[in-house]
């Protein structure tokens, strides 16, 4: 087994993920030497996204990379339900205006639930006002909405970074490179599966979207499919309705064409310990990556992040055949892709997936769940 060290340390997660593809792995440090000054004050909306006070607790976590200023929720039942939730305690609770209008804000976490008409209009606020936006995932369900904001940000030069937190995954980063840097040769093939077993009250907040499944856990799939092989032809989707007691797609499949190349995306809301199975396999007619489990947060007992590699020659340290390749833990499912964020704001590396990306990721994700996009 091929397992990489800790003894080289860098300070950024894309140089760690260019790092893997060589042969080893070089974790992303964060220094509490940092400056004072280079600290981003940083300020949350909303707490209905399933991820909000997660990622509310990474940023007070990564304290020498953010000061949390505040956190605003309009909704009063959702507030009450967090006041006394471990990630916002003893945070300032505050107007959405009051924290918009914070003297040396920077960059807003905008965590209202996907579902709600109010995320691209906070969201347009955020940018008008002239922060950079880390919006959980997906975009909404308007298209033109979506363009419009990203527009305006591209306009003012800001960031808006998608909540994708496989981005960051050092196995996924070692998938990425080795297929860039031509160690899988001609890719013809791409399956991907992130699929769980959702209760009752979920699967009725998931009929709400066209889609079903496929609109919240496909994003995430689409987001590394795109990063790996760019914009596909066509685009084909089949939906099937599994149960009766919402009347929604809990069981979709999407596939994506390219030239030389399918894609299959599966998402289900009925698998048994799904997040054991999740997974993404890259076949080229000189090697395979298969990563599976995605990420290793929720399996039981915990293990190491690890992919199995197969070369048709040896590449750097790796071996001929088939091999199993191991990560050391992250520190957390958010940490390294908030600390780029800090890194993009302070303007000390160019944003790896830009604005192009994110535009592209959710048209093709809406094309995959029957939205218009024109």
């Amino acid at each position: 087994m091929n397992t990489f060290d800790r003894r080289h340390l860098l300070t950024t997660a894309a140089q760690a993920g260019a790092a893997v593809a060589a042969g080893r792995w070089l974790e992303p440090t964060v220094s509490a030497a940092d400056p004072p000054n280079q600290r981003i004050k940083i300020g949350q909306i909303g707490t209905g996204h399933e991820h909000a006070s997660a990622k509310m607790a990474t940023f007070r976590k990564l304290s020498d990379q953010y000061e949390v200023v505040g956190i605003a929720e309009s909704d009063p039942d959702l507030r009450k339900r967090n006041e006394n939730n471990s990630a916002y305690r003893g945070l300032t609770w505050m107007t959405e205006e009051q924290l918009l209008s914070t003297k040396g804000l920077k960059a807003v976490a905008v965590e209202v639930n996907s579902g709600d008409d109010l995320l691209i209009p906070i969201t347009a606020n955020c940018i008008n006002a002239g922060m950079h936006v880390h919006l959980d995932k997906p975009g909404g369900e308007s298209f033109s909405a979506f363009k419009k904001v990203l527009d305006e940000a591209g306009r003012r030069k800001l960031a808006v970074q998608l909540g994708y937190m496989y981005r960051n995954n050092p196995a996924v980063q070692f998938c990425q490179n080795a297929v860039r840097d031509g160690w899988l040769g001609q890719v013809f093939e791409v399956h991907c599966v992130m699929s769980r077993m959702h209760s009752a009250s979920y699967r009725k907040y998931l009929s709400q979207f066209r889609g079903g499944t496929m609109f919240i856990f496909a994003c995430h799939l689409i987001d590394l499919v795109v990063s790996l092989m760019g914009e596909p032809d066509r685009i084909v989707s089949f939906e099937r309705k599994t149960r009766d007691d919402v009347e929604m797609c809990d069981n979709g499949l999407v596939v994506f064409e390219y030239p030389r190349t399918t894609v299959t995306i599966r998402t289900a809301s009925l698998e048994v310990e799904g997040y054991q199975r999740r997974q993404l396999v890259v076949c080229g007619d000189q090697g395979t990556i298969d990563i599976q489990p995605l990420e290793t947060f929720y399996c039981r007992p915990p293990q190491p992040q690890k992919l199995r590699l197969a070369l048709s020659q040896a590449r750097d340290s790796f071996k001929q055949g088939y091999q199993e390749v191991s990560f050391p833990q992250m520190p957390g499912r958010y940490d390294y892709q908030l600390i780029e964020l800090a890194q993009i704001i302070r303007g000390e590396k160019e944003n790896p997936y830009p604005l192009e990306h994110e535009l592209l990721v959710q048209k093709c994700l809406l094309e995959a769940c029957g939205y218009p996009t024109s």
